[in-house]
């Protein structure tokens, strides 16, 4: 029996209709979960022994220790630029340089960019330019410097600088990172010494002529749920699979080096959780942690870096520790 041709044309709306879903199916898997987000970014980073590329005790090319360095893709220099303090025999102080590298391994340096500062950090502008940040002495506060391009960053030729006030802590308020930054506006985290006797979490922000800051017990309290009844210091944060989750150091002992240990903590679940790195010799202290996605030789990777604590170091492992693993193709071309 020959169907009405309506019949025929609604038939053949439905097929199209059930085939274009399945097609949508296959080609937009569904977003994953906060529960499954955690795992996988830890299935990339605990293991260092296995990443695709590492190197410990990190130096740049003149022998400056690259302790608690910050990497960012940096297009002005052909490659990346890193951030990071080095103590000087010279001064009796840390200073805060800036190096380039093409490879995340083998460092140029460039220049100095403060000198008695230390724990320092970078984020590109969302506007234009880039935005660093680091702990400025004396007093131990927050200064953040603008720099319009990466030209003027190369050159350590900054347009603005803020001074965050103490409003915390009358002791100590630093080790930044940058959740967002511009022209315009910063929003950083921070540690602050309570009671002058140890670190605990706060976050700021500024219009570069004002400063707002506040503690943040529940991330403190993230990790001493955690046994963690020392100093709850640096931490840094990536998007990853659309969930923001921060690497964040915590030290059981107060003043105990051996004891630093670094968590993964997420807004969504407000949990952390002791991350187990892997190294070759077995080092079983982790601190100041950076971590960030980055595009190399064509394929997406995170990246990370920890410093080893001395006392908490085996065999040749002490100081600063890069490395990345590469888990996919780019997702942009250059």
């Amino acid at each position: 029996m020959r169907r009405p041709l309506n019949e025929l044309r609604l038939l053949a709306m439905v097929v199209t209709g059930l085939t274009m879903l399945a097609a949508c199916g296959r080609a937009i898997a569904p977003r994953p979960t906060i529960r499954e987000a955690r795992p996988e970014l830890r299935g990339y980073i605990e293991d260092v022994t296995h990443a695709t590329a590492s190197r410990y005790g990190l130096v740049d090319d003149r022998g400056h220790e690259m302790d608690t360095v910050k990497v960012i893709a940096l297009p002005e220099s052909g490659g990346f630029g890193g951030l990071y303090h080095s103590y000087r025999a010279d001064t009796g102080q840390y200073a805060v340089h800036l190096a380039t590298s093409a490879d995340l391994m083998n460092w140029t340096w460039r220049r100095i960019l403060a000198e008695d500062a230390s724990m320092p950090t970078i984020k590109p502008a969302s506007d234009v330019g880039y935005v660093v940040a680091w702990e400025q002495e004396p007093p131990n506060h927050i200064r953040l410097t603008y720099y319009r391009s990466g030209s003027e960053l190369l050159a350590g030729v900054g347009s603005k600088t803020f001074d965050a006030p103490l409003r915390l802590s009358s002791c100590a308020e630093g080790t930044p990172n940058l959740y967002a930054a511009s022209s315009t506006s910063v929003d950083v985290g921070f540690h602050f010494y309570r009671g002058c006797q140890v670190d605990r979490q706060a976050r700021g922000t500024t219009d570069w002529l004002t400063w707002t800051s506040a503690a943040r017990p529940t991330l403190d309290a993230a990790l001493e749920a955690r046994g963690v009844m020392g100093g709850i210091g640096d931490r840094d944060v990536i998007r990853f699979r659309g969930f923001d989750l921060t690497l964040i150091e915590g030290q059981f002992v107060n003043e105990d080096p051996r004891t630093w240990r670094v968590f993964l903590y997420d807004d969504q679940t407000e949990e952390a959780e002791p991350l187990a790195f892997r190294t070759a010799a077995g080092s079983i202290a982790f601190s100041n942690p950076t971590i960030a996605a980055i595009e190399i030789e064509g394929q997406t990777a995170i990246l990370v870096t920890l410093f080893i604590p001395g006392e908490g170091a085996r065999g040749e492992e002490a100081g600063e520790l890069i490395y990345y693993q590469i888990y996919g193709p780019a997702r942009t071309t250059r």
